[in-house]
């Protein structure tokens, strides 16, 4: 018994050394989208998750919050080696390691974390030293794409033959930046259209045209026959490649 104890005492007095070793490390971690700004608490954050990349033991968990940035700055300005992108307000999350020796680390990040239909994962892997923080804009990773939100119909729409409607769709940057002929996203610069099926099968595509309204899109839809109808709206940006979709389905009867 009395050995017993002794054995518990030494294993405890060596995870008290070990564990003094430890030293707190920060990383700073932030989203942005591509060919826009920071993915930040107005598109619900960004889900980061870091873990060791040898074992896939979690270290680190949380939401990226804040603002989306400086948009003179992220989109207008030449961007020269060493410049700032960020500030005290702009979106990112801080993860704080006890490292007691060199890791790798495997970061990912989920976003937007408010829009499950669009959310995309990026991820990074990297060396993190004990005691050496990785602050200030911190690890940036990029997020393509769009979010595309069809609100006009809603989903298993009930409509009499002959049937027509507005088939109507948001669409943004990642960021949540606004769509419009007045912002840095000018609507005729992306492709929104329709593939339309009728009971499974391909039956036409269907262009939408920007509504004059920040980010609505909208199209005009004639609906002769009945059937079961699945609409898939895309947006294409073709000197970005950013790309997002959404579904919406109608029954003719």
């Amino acid at each position: 018994m009395r050995r017993l104890t002794s054995l518990l005492v030494l294993v405890f007095l060596l995870s008290l050394v070990g564990s003094s070793f430890a030293v707190e490390t920060k990383i700073m971690i932030r989203a942005r989208a591509k060919d826009a700004k920071f993915i930040g608490t107005s598109m619900g954050g960004a889900l980061v998750t870091i873990r060791d990349a040898l074992t896939g033991e979690l270290l680190s968990k949380g939401l990226i919050q804040g603002t989306t940035g400086n948009t003179k700055l992220l989109m207008t300005t030449p961007i020269v080696r060493g410049m700032k992108l960020t500030d005290d307000r702009t979106a990112g999350f801080e993860a704080v390691l006890d490292l007691s020796e060199p890791r790798k680390i495997e970061i990912e990040v989920l976003a937007p974390y408010g829009q499950p239909q669009a959310m995309a994962r990026a991820t990074v892997t990297t060396w993190v030293v004990p005691g050496k923080h990785i602050t200030g804009d911190g690890l940036i990773l990029e997020i393509p794409g769009f979010v595309v939100r069809v609100t006009n119909p809603t989903a298993h729409t009930f409509l009499k033959a002959p049937a027509s409607f507005s088939l109507v769709a948001t669409v943004t940057p990642m960021c949540g930046c606004p769509v419009s002929p007045n912002t840095f996203w000018k609507p005729e610069a992306y492709e929104v259209k329709a593939i339309v099926k009728k009971n499974g099968q391909p039956f036409k595509t269907i262009p939408l045209k920007f509504s004059g309204k920040t980010n609505y899109y909208v199209a005009s839809i004639s609906l002769n026959e009945p059937g079961a109808y699945q609409f898939t709206i895309y947006a294409f940006d073709p000197a970005t490649g950013n790309t997002g979709v959404d579904m919406t389905t109608v029954v003719v009867r």
